[in-house]
């Protein structure tokens, strides 16, 4: 049935917000088991809470279930698409969600089985990749009152680590010049477009001036027809990203600034559209500890040799520079002996490496971790030549390589939160220790009140 549910997550492959068939799936799973859901909170259709119990203390586990634009690909080593163009699941959202799913519901069956008592809650958290449903859902007190969250993302290795990520703020630039003949009378027309270069050249000439572990990216939506009109609009879209939640506050801004003095240098009129943000991640030891023993008593999978097979297979579609130059990213101690043997998957069991460490992501995940202390560790579900977000990824998770570290970290979540509920000792660390990380921070949502999840976004973004 695990397997079942994850080809078929796989097989949709629907983008964010538009999650219909995916959650109504999963949903149908938990209702089964006797479930209560909540449908379409925090504003978005294929958002949902399923809620088993009444007492204390209250166990959360996540999943997503979203996938990617353009990544459909059969479950084959070599580049083949099921539909040209279509979306697919490269970044392994299709295990994501069934194991949050399948851990709840073993937690439930296992609470009935010894008479235990507690409460566990699944959220059905849409388009992490693209609109951050979890800063929403958090906004709207989805998570109050859960004590601990678990949750486990397809990974290259088998780790519940204690690195953090990036805050992040996504918004639109929308100008409003005036048109006009670009070579009979340009001095009537104001260009939008003009508007967006100089806008562009001002946060580049910033860039020297904030911290260097900032990122900032963006892409022209809009920018005119034709050369010889001058063009009355054009859109901006930019993340702007950083380590703390504070220093993406300054940067964002500043970004602000420099787009209103682009409007006043082009006598153009400009409208911010703030699509999204999200918070930086406090990763919890005593949760990563727990997921580490449970790995341990579970066991990494073994594979058979058609597995080996495929990896081997996959490696030739990767340059050893390209590998090097993933593993070094990861600072996965000894990676180069990783390379060097021509390791296609990690079967260890690791130790966090990356306390300490702020890799260059970002992930709403963090916003629950500022809630409640929340653990999305990693398992080994891809070669480690796939990348994330390609095609390689969609072909591991629709394939046994894929199936074998859902059913792995399946095991693990429900055996972790099986602790939480009867080691009441241990559950009291983990949220000792998430307060005193919280002292002198204060959890501010990075969206505002006023602005909802962007819906229209994703319909247009899909329609095209």
């Amino acid at each position: 049935m695990i397997i079942e549910a994850s080809d078929t997550i796989w097989n949709l492959a629907e983008l964010g917000l538009l999650e219909v068939k995916s959650v109504a799936y999963l949903a149908k799973m938990l209702a089964k088991h006797e479930f209560n859901i909540e449908m379409g909170v925090a504003g978005m259709p294929t958002a949902f809470v399923a809620t088993y119990g009444k007492d204390s203390p209250t166990i959360g586990f996540m999943g997503e279930y979203d996938a990617l634009p353009g990544l459909s690909q059969k479950p084959v080593p070599y580049k083949d698409p099921i539909e040209e163009g279509a979306p697919g699941h490269g970044c392994g959202h299709n295990i994501h969600g069934v194991t949050g799913v399948m851990s709840a519901i073993a937690t439930k069956v296992t609470m009935e089985r010894h008479g235990l008592k507690g409460t566990i809650k699944f959220f059905g958290t849409p388009a992490e990749e693209t609109y951050s449903g979890k800063v929403f859902m958090v906004r709207a007190g989805c998570f109050d009152g859960v004590d601990a969250v678990l949750s486990h993302h397809p990974g290259h290795f088998n780790i519940a680590g204690l690195g953090s990520s990036l805050a992040m703020n996504s918004a639109k630039f929308h100008f409003y010049g005036t048109t006009a003949h670009a070579a009979a009378t340009p001095y009537v027309g104001r260009s939008a477009l003009d508007a967006i270069e100089l806008m562009n050249i001002g946060v580049n000439f910033m860039r020297e001036h904030i911290v260097q572990e900032a990122r900032i990216h963006y892409v022209i939506e809009s920018g005119g027809l034709q050369p010889n009109v001058v063009p009355d609009y054009a859109r901006s879209w930019y993340y702007i990203r950083a380590p703390e939640r504070e220093q993406v506050n300054h940067i964002y801004d500043w970004v602000v600034k420099i787009a209103e003095g682009a409007a006043l240098m082009t006598q153009t009129r400009l409208r911010v559209e703030f699509v999204e943000g999200l918070s930086n991640e406090l990763p919890s030891k005593g949760l990563s500890d727990l997921v580490i023993s449970n790995m341990r008593e579970v066991g990494a999978p073994e594979y058979t040799n058609d597995e080996m097979m495929f990896a081997k297979e996959m490696a030739k579609t990767v340059t050893k520079e390209a590998k090097s130059e993933q593993l070094r990213a990861s600072k996965r101690p000894g990676w180069e002996q990783l390379v060097e043997d021509e390791v296609h998957i990690d079967r260890e069991i690791h130790d966090p490496w990356d306390e300490g460490i702020v890799f260059p992501g970002s992930t709403d995940t963090g916003d629950v971790s500022w809630t409640a202390p929340t653990m999305e560790f990693g398992t080994a579900s891809a070669t480690l030549e796939a990348a994330g977000h390609d095609w390689q990824w969609t072909a591991c998770c629709g394939m046994s390589i894929g199936h074998k570290a859902l059913i792995f970290a399946t095991k693990v979540m429900a055996g972790s939160a099986i602790d939480l509920l009867t080691k009441p000792d241990l559950l009291k660390v983990i949220i000792d220790e998430h307060a005193e990380k919280m002292k002198g921070r204060r959890y501010i949502c990075p969206i505002p009140e006023s602005v909802k999840p962007p819906l229209d976004i994703a319909r247009e973004k899909t329609s095209k």
